[in-house]
């Protein structure tokens, strides 16, 4: 737990979640609430994985055929592409908890009736209902770490939603095809397995899960959910049955795509005019949000064609049990698991993650491009580094582009913009896996007729009979060894052309990630930050006044020019809210400032000013992006405030200057440097743009040298070169610390805990941002003993330690049982004098750690 100092120095804990107050939680805190989340998407994805290799056997028994086995996926990647911005955005609206729990409860209960299916079209009736619970499950997973955790922390526990993510994922197909393999069990029970899961899911999210809900009203744009499916829908109908049903350019494909066009067009109109949008459109302002929107349309095709392709290729191309494919797909589940959770820590700790989103865009077109060369008697230790290599690709990219997304948005925008990445990603695949799927149906069928044709006319006779050419699956088994070759070999190769063009597709995406710019992570989550926007909405405001004053930097800088502009550089220290009232201090205008700035209502200017010319523009932050809430306060040259506005969600201001003259326009608001600036108005409306930059922080751990672990309660203090206290805080369950809004320059960080020796050590804060620093500490020596006089124990000793120079290092009286004690020593040579009796001086030795025992006697001549 951080203190505040008296130099106004605000320390946050480390996590930066928060509760319904907006305190911290704690790292015990954050896993029991996602421990229930966790095990909600465990059930979601087992459901999902495990009928994925015994999807063959199910639409073969089903007596479904090609088309059908990609509408399985794909009826429920486009239910969950079409409801992923609803559940987003009804996340912003209503509780977070209820909706994740009736998103669980609708995927569950959709598997049980997948589970009664006899036909294909039961099947994917029941795919559309659970990737509409699927579609909440995994865009509320997200929304709800960001409330939660900081952008700066949630790398670390994206690791524990990769690890969930990777044993589902290997264990649902292997479960899946043990029990497709047992003849008592049966593929149903695949759908059925979950349901006991899925009920300890609800128990445990209903108590550990308690998250504040923002009472409002509200009005959800169901037209607009509506439409956006429509358009979707229409988009993979169209892609799916084009080349087969009808052709490319035929009045179905015209009237379908148009169709879809108008759709959207109509989903954009109605957006814009919506009070609660699905997708808020302004979002698409901030370029951050529409790149990684585009990459995450890529990246679905990647990630979802992996996974749906793979169980066809090592059963139908390599003849493997359902078993054994999910077994043999380890490699790339293994691939994504290790890269989610090394990125994320190793982003947690560095702050860094755009060089990880790149890197992983350069390994899932590698690894797609080499899987593109794969046959069916391609060598399985080939396949497994090439699966291995998009695994790792797409572990690095997947989460890395939704933390780039929540990073650049305000809390109340969170679940639309969360939603809105996984949308597009889910969008991706659902077109991806419907648009390949039938490029692979065409290309087996181009191949195999290539392969029959070297073969004798009976076996193109009994291909004919058995329908293995056709939009069916074929049974390998009851098919001559020839035309079995020639199969394995169509799929083989099918499947390779596939994985090429998905390839294309990733390099597209690792080409718009280079462009995404690195922004520093903030370091308090959603609930953090809209509970200080609750709690200070007019104390901003005042603290450039004070700065002014405090700072030997100038506070104001000259605009001579009354257009549009950008704001000049830093104005001086950010002060908190407590000293609105220290500015009375400065004399009558300062008081008679404070006073204003308290008593004036949000967006509206102080008793005794307004009216006159407007001063209005847009107050934004890095890469343009708006600053919602920010507090612009407009005052004379003499302190007195005239007008004052509360910037709103797209960053628009606008405050009244009195008449033609020049004024000081001040903007600050929470996780900014405070902006001031002189402005000339010449009896007009002036246009001017604000441009705030980041504050400075400083966080790191404390550890333990010798074997890393985190010291907690740790003493942390942090002055300034003059040796002035900047801020003081204790360390906490996880050794970490923070301390948000320091002057960027040279400090000093001195850490001291019992136990441990004290370190003091230079540190450079940057300019932005948060500056990292990991603080080892060597334990400290432990020098005990007893002093004792011939008659027993001696109380009231004086004992006194000497180092090696002569100088005291410490003193101590012994008590009734005559021991003594110093602790935090360093090694090295003592001399130990104890009073008393005469007194008696004796040199030892102190090891580097640990405890030196060293008993005194004492007695007069002669006893």
């Amino acid at each position: 737990m951080a203190t505040t100092t008296p130099a106004g120095v605000r320390a946050h804990a480390k996590h930066g979640g928060g509760s319904s107050s907006g305190a911290p939680m704690t790292h015990r805190q954050i896993m029991e609430a996602l421990s229930g989340l966790m095990l909600g998407m465990f059930v979601a994805i087992l459901s999902s994985t495990i009928v994925s290799n015994a999807l063959p056997e199910i639409i073969g028994d089903l007596g479904g055929g090609q088309s059908a086995y990609t509408w399985v996926v794909t009826a429920a990647l486009l239910s969950m592409t079409a409801a992923t911005p609803l559940w987003g955005k009804l996340a912003d609206l209503y509780s977070k908890k209820a909706l994740v729990q009736i998103a669980l409860v609708i995927f569950v209960l959709a598997s049980a009736c997948a589970g009664l299916s006899h036909n294909p079209g039961m099947l994917i009736a029941c795919r559309v209902v659970q990737g509409i619970g699927s579609g909440g499950l995994a865009a509320l997973a997200q929304i709800i770490m960001a409330a939660m955790i900081s952008p700066r922390e949630r790398g670390r526990y994206s690791g524990y939603i990769g690890a969930t993510f990777a044993v589902a994922t290997v264990g649902g197909p292997l479960l899946g095809g043990v029990i497709t393999d047992t003849s008592w069990l049966g593929w149903r029970w695949c759908f059925y397995v979950g349901v006991p899961f899925a009920v300890i899911a609800l128990i445990v999210l209903q108590k550990t899960l308690d998250l504040p809900v923002a009472k409002r009203k509200v009005k959800v744009d169901w037209t607009g959910a509506f439409l956006i499916s429509a358009a979707v829908s229409l988009l993979l109908i169209w892609v799916t049955f084009a080349g087969d049903k009808y052709g490319w350019l035929s009045w179905q494909t015209y009237t379908m795509v148009a169709g879809s066009v108008v759709l959207g067009a109509l989903f954009v109109l109605v957006e814009a005019r919506a009070s609660e949008p699905i997708i808020p459109l302004r979002l698409f302002r901030n370029r951050t949000i529409t790149l990684a929107s585009l990459a995450s349309l890529f990246v679905g095709v990647a990630m979802f064609s992996g996974t749906v392709f793979f169980s066809q290729y090592f059963q139908l191309a390599r003849d493997e049990s359902p078993t054994m494919s999910g077994v043999l797909t380890i490699p790339m589940i293994g691939g994504l698991f290790v890269s989610s959770t090394v990125s994320g820590q190793l982003i947690t700790r560095t702050g860094r993650w755009k060089g990880w989103l790149v890197g992983g865009g350069v390994l899932v077109t590698a690894g797609l491009g080499l899987l593109g060369t794969i046959r069916y008697d391609t060598d399985y230790w080939k396949t497994a580094v090439f699966m291995a290599l998009l695994g790792l690709g797409i572990g690095m990219m997947m989460q890395n582009l939704v933390l780039c997304t929540q990073n650049q948005v305000a809390p109340s925008d969170l679940g639309a913009a969360s939603s809105t990445v996984t949308f597009f990603r889910s969008l991706g695949g659902a077109v991806g896996v419907s648009a390949l799927g039938a490029v692979m149906a065409h290309r087996i069928t181009d191949y195999v007729k290539d392969g029959v044709a070297g073969l004798p006319p009976k076996y193109a006779a009994a291909l004919s009979g058995s329908g293995s050419a056709s939009d069916s699956i074929p049974d390998m088994d009851a098919l001559p060894k020839p035309l079995r070759t020639v199969m394995e070999s169509a799929y083989g190769h099918g499947i390779a052309d596939i994985f090429l063009i998905a390839a294309a597709l990733a390099a597209v995406a690792f080409l718009i990630s280079l462009f995404i710019k690195e922004v520093p992570l903030r370091t308090q989550g959603a609930l953090a930050q809209a509970a200080e926007e609750e709690t200070a909405p007019v104390d901003p405001a005042a603290a450039p006044v004070v700065a002014e004053a405090r700072s030997p930097q100038p506070a104001a800088v000259a605009a001579e020019t009354p257009g549009a502009g950008q704001m000049p550089g830093p104005a001086g220290e950010r002060v908190p809210s407590w000293a609105v009232a220290a500015s009375a201090e400065a004399g009558p205008e300062g008081a008679a400032v404070a006073a204003a700035l308290a008593t004036a209502a949000p967006g509206e200017p102080a008793a005794g000013y307004g009216g006159g010319l407007p001063v209005h523009g847009f107050v934004r932050g890095a890469e343009g992006a708006p600053v919602p809430q920010a507090a612009v306060t407009l005052i004379s040259l003499a302190g007195r405030q005239l007008g004052r506005s509360v910037a709103q969600a797209d960053g628009a201001y606008a405050v009244d200057a009195p008449g033609a003259g020049s004024y000081v326009l001040i903007a600050s608001a929470d996780g900014f440097q405070p902006q001031a600036s002189t402005i000339v108005v010449n009896g007009e409306p002036v246009a001017y743009d604000i441009l705030l930059s980041g504050t400075s922080g400083l966080s790191g751990a404390v550890r333990a040298a010798e074997n890393g672990l985190p010291v907690r309660d740790a003493m942390v203090v942090v002055t300034d070169v003059r040796g002035d206290l900047l801020a003081t805080g204790t360390t906490g369950e996880q050794g970490e610390f923070s301390f948000a809004e320091l002057v960027p320059g040279a400090v000093t960080v001195a850490v001291n805990a019992a136990g441990y020796r004290p370190r003091a050590l230079p540190v450079e804060v940057d300019g932005t941002g948060v500056t990292r620093v990991e603080i080892d500490l060597d334990a400290g020596a432990r020098l005990q003993g007893v002093v004792r006089a011939p008659h027993g124990p001696l109380a009231d000793a004086r004992v006194t330690l000497v180092d090696a120079a002569g100088n005291v290092v410490g003193t101590a009286t012994t008590g009734p049982d005559g021991a003594y004690a110093f602790t935090d020593l360093s090694g090295g040579e003592y001399t130990v004098i104890a009073t008393g009796y005469p007194p008696v001086a004796t040199a030892l030795t102190v090891t580097g750690s640990g405890v030196d025992a060293h008993d005194i006697q004492l007695a007069h001549p002669g006893e």
